[in-house]
């Protein structure tokens, strides 16, 4: 199972330890294309303080975040599982996880990035702040610069099991799992059962459970009917929508009374 996260906006520190090693990291097919975003974000916030904070999307009162960036390369490295805050990674909670989750989530789980491309939550980063939606002036749009690279890098990663889409818009456009691959692939849409509308903070909360809650479980379904199946005995209600063609993913509602 291939578990696809978003990241955090908000992110820990970065660590007092040894410095980033780009080739160290996961899925070394994206290596190129990380030096060139690495590169050209370091340039843009070591030089005018208002350019970068308007390339970044950034307000004022975020201004000490471009600082971040200029020391990519020096600030100490910690797991991705560490850096990664907010809703869905407290939900998620992975240093409460015994060893042999953490072990299954650090096979199993892939968290998206402007900057990164993708990382497993093993692989040791510094903290940064840059979106998929950022427009280098540089490399252009983001979402389009991974885009070639993630085509030729998740499938493999992806290998011939489930994968369970649980991306922000913001980050799909990077790669769309095709063919063979969409047809084992899940998204998840989380809904207040009694109105059957889209919840948004209680949404991540519920991915990061659920992903918790499958870890803890041991559970690997190998396809989205036995995802279904799993989710159910763990006590999720699920509805699902089989695809309706072949090549595209499974949709797979879970609803939830409290809203909070």
């Amino acid at each position: 199972m291939l578990v696809l996260l978003p990241p955090s906006e908000g992110k820990a520190p970065s660590g007092r330890g040894t410095a980033l090693k780009l080739e160290s990291l996961s899925l070394p097919g994206l290596t190129e294309a990380r030096r060139a975003v690495l590169d050209e974000l370091a340039e843009l916030c070591a030089g005018d303080e208002d350019k970068a904070r308007e390339v970044l999307g950034l307000s004022e009162g975020l201004r000490g975040e471009i600082a971040k960036n200029t020391e990519l390369r020096t600030s100490g490295a910690r797991p991705a599982g560490e850096i990664y805050t907010g809703v869905l990674y407290d939900a998620l909670d992975l240093a409460s996880l015994d060893t042999a989750a953490k072990r299954r989530a650090g096979r199993s789980l892939l968290v998206f990035s402007g900057l990164w491309g993708a990382v497993r939550v093993t692989d040791k980063i510094p903290s940064y702040r840059c979106s998929m939606g950022v427009r280098l002036p540089g490399l252009g749009a983001l979402g389009a610069h991974w885009r070639t690279p993630m085509a030729a890098a998740l499938p493999e990663a992806a290998g011939d099991g489930l994968v369970l889409d649980l991306r922000s818009s913001a980050y799909t456009g990077a790669w769309k799992p095709k063919g063979e691959v969409a047809g084992r692939t899940a998204t998840v849409r989380v809904l207040h059962a009694p109105t059957r509308k889209v919840v948004s903070h209680f949404n991540k909360a519920t991915k990061g459970r659920i992903v918790r809650s499958l870890l803890a479980a041991g559970a690997a379904p190998a396809d989205p009917a036995a995802l279904v199946e799993a989710l159910r005995d763990l006590g999720y209600e699920v509805e699902v929508s089989p695809p309706a063609r072949a090549g595209t993913a499974w949709a797979l509602d879970v609803l939830v009374n409290e809203v909070h």
